[in-house]
């Protein structure tokens, strides 16, 4: 008898923690929810997805020889090809996070160093590189839209390592966050897009406004000003996380 009457009690306590946990989980994604409007997720999208895109490497490189050789919108379209590519990767990215839900709940601060520290090592890395090592020699026929798309979408395809650059970006903005409606997580990753279409948009126009001013020497300069704007936004993010504030 006393041993049944023990073991209600701890059946009974076991529930009432688990109950207490999911309350506390509950106003963790009320608090949230209060705080982030959809303006805050739109930002939040658009500026993931212009650092993705960003950073000249072989399909930026790819998309303004496409727009100096065979015109503007071939290069858009290059460029669309790698924007399909890399929402896969994000979807990938934050569905593999959505499952590291109480992680994500408990240490979201430390998350965003972490983070911050990855767009930082990525924006050093970009100052450093060399975009003109990727230049190839670009085929004389122009091709059809389509094959111009498909090239694209599989040379970015084929560089998984994106993903890392997705995880410290989402921890940075604390984009993922477990429980959050269907309809936030849309507009989110809508967004990114947005954001992709609008770099690759912008550049394609830039590139072909001063086409006969700009050479191999401006591809350098051009990916070194990205990788300060990131180091920049990097260490200003880390040390805001430190002191446990946040513009984002």
């Amino acid at each position: 008898m006393q041993s049944y009457i023990k073991a209600n009690c701890y059946e009974r306590k076991s529930i009432l923690n688990i109950g207490t946990f999911t309350k506390k989980y509950h106003l963790c994604i009320m608090n949230w929810l209060e705080q982030v409007t959809i303006l805050d997720l739109l930002v939040k999208g658009f500026v993931i997805g212009v650092v993705v895109s960003a950073p000249l490497g072989p399909v930026g490189v790819l998309c303004i020889q496409r727009t100096l050789n065979k015109g503007r919108w071939f290069g858009f379209v290059t460029g669309l090809g790698a924007a399909l590519s890399d929402i896969g990767y994000s979807l990938i990215t934050g569905y593999g996070m959505s499952f590291m839900d109480e992680l994500i709940i408990k240490h979201q601060t430390l998350l965003q160093i972490v983070g911050s520290i990855m767009l930082l090592a990525f924006g050093i890395y970009t100052f450093r590189s060399n975009p003109v090592k990727a230049l190839r020699p670009v085929s004389g026929k122009r091709g059809s839209y389509l094959h111009n798309f498909i090239t694209a979408f599989f040379v970015t395809l084929s560089n998984p390592l994106i993903i890392f650059l997705f995880v410290g970006l989402f921890a940075r903005f604390s984009f993922v966050m477990p429980g959050s409606p269907v309809g936030f997580q849309l507009v989110g990753y809508l967004a990114i897009v947005l954001g992709a279409l609008t770099w690759w948009f912008s550049i394609t126009y830039f590139v072909n406004k001063v086409r006969n001013h700009f050479n191999v020497r401006g591809i350098w300069i051009l990916n070194r000003v990205i990788g300060i704007i990131v180091i920049v936004a990097s260490i200003i993010g880390l040390g805001l996380a430190l002191l446990g504030n946040s513009i984002y």
